[in-house]
């Protein structure tokens, strides 16, 4: 790539987020000559991305409320700093569209998409009506959304049963119920309305068909904000645990070109009709018995993921998304010259996943990551730091890259045989098993594969 043309509208770029992802957008920043803001919580003082960026200001204590999560904070920060930019990253503030809407207020290029594609995509039940008017296949569902149970159950009636209530304002499988059928329809509305009302304020909840063995299937996007769009070769999330991902592919295992040439296309059509600007995800569910796919959501920022379209493409999407809020146009892509191939990505969470996953925040009194050919790992930790229980659990992603499936999982083999880290529970282990269980290796799996087949090792 060219150095980024000079515009005096983005030169220094507050940092909007902490860990991993601060991380990476520092550097990216640093490579294409843009000044970095750091912000950071008392809890996150010793981080790397402070060290990284140019400069650094503690917002407040450790509860995100009062720091990261805290907008007037952010923005007073980033107006005194003399930014001009803000990049959000994932998570906190990156897909609320009333923060974009006030840095625009505050002269501040969001390095995103607009306020108005983050609400409406960010609205689950009008997102599908969204996606229905461009032609992209939707879940069967209601047509709208709920807060009393009564009048729900009559709309679930004609969708059918199973069923997944979903909160409008939702993510993280938070506010999210399956039920079997309307005996236990009330119950669980009661239960994902309230969890919605706690985790986003609003508790309003639309109704899905549920498929209980599908694919998670996602396509990365970029768009200019002008009607011009990418499409990445999907990746394959479907090794979850209650709606958390925890290993991600690409290509998907259970794709094949007709269908993936379909999903390309849908999601362009998506990404250009609401002129999106930046890094996207438009996700889907794949049902491998009938060959269906239908959208579920898009979401409106960089995922944490995307290092597996990277190994394969070359690209740096994060690097893209200030080129494309520079002004820049779209990459071109040359598809012979990318290096294609298979890539896997592991989460590797601060969690005793012999526990349930439940958190385990301490010391990080070891920490010695593979190294080697088709290697990559995305961290922000060292050995020493203490893991606090803020934040997300995650505290790094290994990436492993082959020229096929099978390389890349024997290579993933070697690379998690060969991680030590110590002082904290962790998912390593975790990893460890899923690379040899037999279903795994040969594709046998689905959303609720891991809360089945898996179930005697995870709980």
């Amino acid at each position: 790539m060219t150095d980024i043309p000079a515009r005096p509208s983005i030169s220094r770029v507050l940092i909007a987020n902490r860990g991993e992802i601060a991380l990476r957008a520092v550097r990216a920043c640093r490579a294409i000559g843009l000044e970095t803001v750091a912000i950071f919580s008392s809890a996150d003082a010793d981080s790397p991305h402070v060290w990284a960026a140019d400069s650094a200001v503690c917002l407040g204590p450790p509860p995100s409320t009062e720091s990261y999560l805290a907008i007037p904070s952010v923005l007073h920060v980033a107006v005194k700093m003399g930014c001009d930019a803000v990049y959000p990253g994932y998570g906190f503030l990156a897909e609320n569209a009333e923060f974009a809407e006030a840095c625009a207020e505050n002269n501040l290029k969001f390095i995103g998409p607009s306020a108005e594609a983050i609400r409406t995509m960010g609205d689950k039940a009008r997102a599908r009506e969204t996606a229905k008017s461009f032609g992209v296949p939707v879940v069967p569902g209601s047509d709208g959304v709920y807060t009393d149970a009564a009048e729900a159950a009559k709309a679930a009636k004609g969708i059918g049963f199973p069923m997944l209530l979903k909160a409008r304002s939702g993510g993280g499988g938070r506010g999210m119920r399956v039920t079997e059928d309307l005996d236990g329809f009330s119950e669980a509305f009661t239960q994902a309305t309230r969890e919605a009302e706690a985790a986003f304020g609003d508790g309003a909840i639309y109704l899905e068909r549920f498929f209980p063995k599908v694919r998670h299937i996602e396509v990365q996007v970029l768009g200019d904000g002008k009607g011009n769009s990418l499409q990445f070769d999907e990746r394959d999330c479907s090794v979850q645990r209650r709606h958390q991902k925890l290993v991600e592919e690409s290509p998907s295992p259970a794709v094949d070109e007709k269908l993936r040439a379909r999903l390309l296309e849908v999601s362009g059509l998506l990404t250009r009709g609401i002129a999106y600007e930046g890094a996207g995800t438009v996700e889907f569910i794949f049902n491998e018995a009938s060959g269906e796919f239908f959208f579920i959501e898009m979401n409106t920022r960089i995922q944490v993921e995307h290092p597996v379209t990277e190994m394969r493409t070359g690209l740096d999407l994060v690097e893209l998304q200030f080129r494309i809020a520079a002004g820049e146009p779209l990459p071109s892509l040359d598809t012979d010259a990318m290096p294609g191939g298979h890539a896997i990505e592991f989460r590797i969470n601060a969690e005793d996943w012999m526990r349930g996953f439940v958190p385990s925040p301490g010391r990080l009194e070891a920490w010695q990551p593979p190294r080697g050919e088709g290697i990559r790992l995305d961290a922000a930790v060292y050995q020493g730091q203490r893991i606090t229980p803020y934040y997300d659990s995650m505290i790094a992603k290994l990436i492993v890259h082959g020229r096929d499936r099978n390389e890349a999982l024997s290579r993933a083999r070697d690379a998690l045989s060969g991680f030590r880290c110590e002082g904290i529970a962790n998912t390593i282990g975790f990893h460890r098993i899923l690379v040899d269980e037999d279903d795994f290796i040969a594709n046998r799996i689905h959303t609720r594969w891991t809360e089945t087949a898996l179930a005697w090792q995870t709980d």
